[in-house]
């Protein structure tokens, strides 16, 4: 439960970074943001798959790019959905479906399942004489338990 939460958390984070960076996408409240949201989670959930199946070869063609053009898509019919969370045209929500995949994509991967983000500092020693170098290294993990 935690974690699903943790993940709701973060994409509402990415759709209000997506609306505010992308031109065409608004939102008339923080509600129909996070309302956004959750819809898109339960079309991506349950529609995606089978959308994603039927479309497979055409997929396979352009070598994944189609999979952008489902996501848009799968944007721009939540915007159709919620009242007060409007996107102008396909090609809005197909920036703001890829802005959208990168922003989460990069917060899930830097959170693991408590939700923190996991940094460590440590010195390095290449072969070179004497020379240490700083070194930080960000990974998010998920941790059983």
């Amino acid at each position: 439960m935690k974690n699903i939460l943790m993940k709701l958390i973060i994409n509402i984070a990415a759709i209000f970074l997506v609306v505010h960076v992308v031109p065409g996408i608004k939102a008339d409240t923080w509600g129909a943001a996070i309302a956004a949201v959750l819809l898109l989670s339960l079309i991506n959930s349950f529609l995606k798959p089978a959308i994603v199946f039927f479309t497979l070869p055409l997929s396979v063609l352009s070598l994944g790019f189609f999979t952008l053009v489902i996501n848009g898509f799968m944007l721009y019919l939540v915007s159709k959905l919620i009242y007060g969370f409007h996107i102008i045209n396909f090609w809005a929500a197909f920036w703001g479906a890829l802005l959208f995949s990168i922003i989460s994509s990069t917060l899930h991967s830097l959170t693991n399942t408590s939700g923190k983000i996991n940094f460590r500092f440590h010195r390095y020693k290449p072969d070179v004489k004497n020379a240490y170098q700083d070194v930080i290294d960000v990974e998010g993990k998920i941790q059983n338990g």
